[in-house]
């Protein structure tokens, strides 16, 4: 999931470990968090748009995927 997070955290002047510290999590997810490779958690999700002051939806940003795999139903 493509997100603002790098982008906020170093305008609040915060190293990945003070933001990790704040809200209760590794550095290591931050880093994962900030590179796409990992999704929030709900609560993750909303300690973050409460320390930033924004809307989870300005923070990470939803691109509904498209499987194309799915089998097409012929009713």
């Amino acid at each position: 999931m493509k997100n603002h997070l790098e982008v906020l955290r170093t305008q609040a002047g915060l190293t990945q470990q003070e933001l990790a510290d704040r809200v209760d999590v590794s550095r290591q997810t931050i880093i994962s968090l900030e590179n796409g490779r990992y999704n929030p958690s709900i609560l993750l999700a909303f300690r973050l748009s409460k320390l930033f002051g924004r809307p989870i939806e300005e923070i990470f940003i939803y691109e509904e995927e498209f499987d194309h795999e799915k089998p097409e139903h012929n009713d």
